[in-house]
């Protein structure tokens, strides 16, 4: 039987930050391990985007040796903490997995996590290298989300110099903005980038790439190539009326003002965020449920989840969505906001919905959301948190001449080699494919990693 990870209970969570998911315990992580067939054809290793070898890590584990079952995945993996906690396992590695035929899969993701936290709590030694390692170049990466993150990982480990930018004060991207302490802990997000210092990556925050320097610059500064890994930070809106009152967040700046700025500590942090009784998230992937759950811990005392279609379609994983009804998150699915209405002084007062029906499927394979006539209906609210996606950000896209964007605003790039438009400029993650999950941005960092190396082999080659 699949072993449970013990969490937080429900009541006491909703009242803090801490980590709500508490870990295997030794003697699980054993049970767990042996359930494992080993199959010759690990079909789970080709649902992995980072191709960790899934079986002889585990097999590691069995034989009592967490030291080496980390050293395997760390082979393939820089983030394994990380992994292990916010990787979609169900959707990759586990949804391969051959006892979830007729049964529930190996828990992949949470036998990663507990190496990884074993490595943390007995100071295994991760791979290091000295500057003087870094002798085949110098290239620049920037962003330090998941895709950056990985991609200066690999570089380094290749014998490259690799430089990250970061817009913001602090290395870690939409890992240690976007998502809550309660599900992955700052701590953990500093305990990985540390790691990648040992590996020789220099990190430089405050250095919005666009604005305090270009591309243009940084090739003229000595680097050689160039990774973009900037994520899709732009938020999206409703485009309905009453969005510009009081109380109307999106998800990206509330959870940027928690997480960042520790608005969860004030007043320790002067830094608060205006939250009311009542909270509406609109929206039902992860951002949203991260929303909902951290305006319930921020004091509101109702919380609702406001979604056009049914929870068949819901695009948060199973997990969260568990985690947010058992805090008494309230899910008002088939529902759809039409208008936001104020008081006198622009303080939001109402949500006016539409309730909807399902028809046919759209593009996207959902069933496209029909609305119902004269079914409008009165939400009261004090706070709205729209997280319905986000686009990519247009700072650095609009100052590099030659960048060749698709018509959605994304970075175009040849899918084989991760190339841009402009000669000896990469690009993977959401601001090629637009918002998907950490481990496939982590895909394509690794990647163009790959590709990065090939790329400055081949053109020292030819210039012999």
């Amino acid at each position: 039987m699949r072993q449970q990870m013990p969490k937080q209970d429900p009541a006491v969570r909703r009242t803090n930050f801490d980590e709500v998911a508490l870990g295997f315990t030794a003697e699980q992580a054993l049970a767990e391990a042996k359930r494992c067939l080993n199959c010759k054809k690990p079909l789970c290793v080709q649902g992995c985007p980072v191709e960790i070898d899934i079986p002889q890590f585990i097999t590691l584990l069995v034989a009592g040796k967490p030291d080496q079952a980390l050293a395997k995945i760390k082979e393939k993996n820089s983030l394994p903490a990380i992994c292990g906690r916010v990787c979609p396992q169900e959707n990759q590695c586990e949804k391969q997995c051959v006892l979830g035929r007729k049964g529930e899969p190996v828990a992949i993701g949470a036998l990663e996590r507990y190496c990884a936290d074993w490595g943390r709590a007995n100071q295994a030694v991760e791979p290091s290298c000295e500057p003087e390692c870094a002798v085949k170049g110098k290239v620049a990466v920037v962003g330090s989300g998941p895709a950056g993150l990985t991609a200066a990982a690999d570089l380094a480990l290749m014998g490259y110099r690799a430089t990250l930018f970061e817009s913001l004060h602090a290395p870690g991207g939409v890992l240690r903005y976007g998502i809550p302490e309660f599900r992955l802990p700052k701590a953990i997000v500093d305990y990985e980038v540390g790691n990648l210092k040992k590996l020789g990556v220099e990190i430089k925050t405050n250095v919005l790439v666009g604005k305090t320097i270009t591309i243009e610059e940084l090739f003229a500064t000595g680097y050689e190539a160039v990774f973009i890994g900037t994520g899709a930070g732009l938020p999206y809106f409703l485009d309905i009326p009453g969005e510009n009152l009081n109380g109307v967040y999106s998800a990206n700046e509330f959870l940027t003002r928690v997480n960042l700025m520790k608005a969860y500590l004030f007043p320790e942090y002067d830094t608060p965020v205006r939250i009311g009784k009542r909270v509406a998230v609109v929206g039902a992937g992860n951002v949203a449920m991260d929303a909902a759950r951290t305006a319930l811990r921020l004091g509101a005392e109702t919380v609702s989840i406001v979604y056009r279609r049914s929870r068949a379609e819901m695009p948060a994983r199973r997990e969260e969505i568990e985690n947010a009804e058992e805090e008494g998150v309230v899910f008002r699915l088939l529902t759809n906001p039409v208008r936001l209405e104020g008081d006198e002084r622009g303080n939001l007062t109402t949500m006016i919905c539409q309730k909807m029906a399902l028809g046919e499927p759209d593009a996207s394979g959902r069933r496209r959301p029909v609305p119902i006539p004269g079914s409008e209906e009165e939400l009261p609210v004090d706070t709205v948190i729209v997280a319905v996606g986000q686009g990519p950000n247009p700072i650095l896209l609009q100052a590099t001449t030659g960048l060749a964007l698709n018509k959605r605003g994304y970075i175009e790039v040849d899918p084989e080699t991760m190339m841009t438009s402009i000669p000896g400029v990469f690009a993977g993650g959401d601001i090629v494919t637009g918002a998907a999950t950490v481990i496939a941005a982590m895909g394509a960092g690794k990647k163009a990693a790959r590709a990065i190396d090939r790329y400055l082999a081949a053109k020292k080659e030819a210039g012999k």
